[in-house]
């Protein structure tokens, strides 16, 4: 489907290639395996604050550089961290693919002579100020900071959110932020994916041009904490947030296999069947029904130890939050008696997702990182793709009785103050 090519260079980075000359264009992305999984304890938030950091200038790159650089070319640049990872990418008129390479490894290689205390405290307030928009102030905006405390254990590298705390981002420092760049934005810890027009061979020259001069870094430390944990918080654990919401909703998650583990594909196909589309028993029992104003589902592709399968429904304004909460434990519950005929519409669904993914440069380029980065082997997108098509309908049934029962489950439930 995809012609793959790996390698990986003197210092430890590894290099994907997927060419496609149809286009014009070039997607580079850049994973570092770094997220918020590998912050200890009063340093939270420190992978978020470097996707800001990183975009205020490298040793031969002014502050703002990146975005003005290749946005004068007409391309598009970003960032995004998660649990997980960290990744860089830029869209480029193909003939300028050296650019994106260039900036890529100068604030790989030649970032720390550029970080001031002036740009960390510019940037802290910026993430500070994100925090309070995104999370303090927001409708329901701290749901995932209270669903992950419950379905995790403090030890646990997902206990604690993205963003981190605000004491732990006030209190950063420049010898602190230093070190947590040279530990983990280092070639071994990384891997560079292209894709689109170019020849693999130049490519990968190009490659080496730009990230061969960097030395590899030490080798990154363990994941900080306990990522082991059994597939069951010992029963339903609750959290009532009376708060100046404009709707009653329930987000409801339990412990399922991590993203790495063979029974992650039947969970996707339960995801799919639960609460993903016009077709999905949320939306035909509960939505339809009008029980719920809306109702999804998501199955987060996590690693370390557990992913989290969630539930969001949001009622009417006259709907009773315990109501809300019966009528989707009812659907999620109801999981093993799925059919045939759900599990293969299922199925049919999530492959035309990633398809559709697979049609982007950018976003080929993002889940062949991805691939390379988790199991070592950028290839193993396609045999996952055929993985999935062999879920049987009692795979999925099983998966369902097996983790999402009412001894796996934690739910926050957001009650509009004048409910109260």
């Amino acid at each position: 489907m995809i012609d793959i090519e790996e390698h990986v260079l003197d210092n430890g980075l590894k290099v994907v290639l997927a060419p496609d000359r149809t286009t014009p264009v070039v997607g580079v992305n850049l994973w570092y395996g770094v997220g918020s999984r590998n912050e200890p304890s009063g340093r939270t938030g420190f992978a978020h604050l470097f996707e800001h950091l990183m975009f205020q200038g490298s040793a031969h790159v002014p502050r703002n550089g990146h975005f003005h650089f290749i946005e004068r070319v007409g391309g598009s640049a970003n960032a995004t961290t998660w649990f997980d990872r960290t990744n860089y990418y830029e869209t480029v008129p193909s003939h300028h693919l050296d650019l994106a390479l260039w900036l890529e490894s100068d604030r790989m290689g030649w970032m720390l002579p550029a970080m001031t205390g002036e740009k960390l405290e510019n940037q802290r307030q910026v993430v500070m100020n994100e925090r309070r928009q995104r999370y303090d102030n927001q409708p329901y905006g701290d749901w995932d900071e209270r669903i992950q405390s419950l379905l995790f254990p403090a030890t646990h590298p997902y206990h604690h959110t993205v963003i981190g705390s605000m004491e732990d981002i006030a209190a950063a420092s420049l010898p602190d932020v230093r070190n947590f760049f040279a530990t983990y934005y280092v070639p071994n810890n990384a891997v560079l994916s292209i894709c689109g027009d170019c020849d693999p061979d130049e490519a990968v020259e190009r490659a080496r041009h730009y990230f061969d001069p960097i030395g590899p870094g030490p080798e990154p430390p363990s994941i900080p904490g306990t990522a082991r944990i059994p597939f069951a918080t010992g029963g339903t654990l609750r959290a009532d947030v009376r708060a100046a919401v404009p709707l009653p909703k329930v987000y409801m998650a339990s412990r399922v296999p991590p993203f790495t583990a063979d029974a992650f594909y039947a969970g996707e196909v339960v995801s799919y069947c639960l609460g993903r589309g016009r077709s999905s028993r949320l939306y035909d029992r509960v939505v339809r029904n009008l029980e719920a104003e809306s109702a999804t589902c998501h199955l987060l592709p996590l690693t370390t130890g557990a992913a989290i399968f969630l539930v969001i429904a949001t009622g009417f304004p006259h709907t009773d939050v315990d109501e809300l909460e019966r009528s989707v434990v009812r659907e999620i519950e109801g999981i093993g008696d799925l059919t045939e005929e759900e599990a293969a519409r299922a199925i049919i669904g999530s492959e035309t997702s990633t398809l559709r993914q697979l049609q982007r440069v950018e976003t080929r380029a993002d889940l062949l990182s991805m691939y390379a980065t988790h199991f070592g082997d950028a290839t193993r997108l396609e045999r996952d793709l055929r993985r999935l098509r062999s879920v049987t309908v009692r795979e999925a049934r099983d998966w369902g009785r097996s983790y999402l029962h009412g001894e796996n489950r934690v739910s926050v439930r957001y009650i509009p103050e004048e409910s109260s």
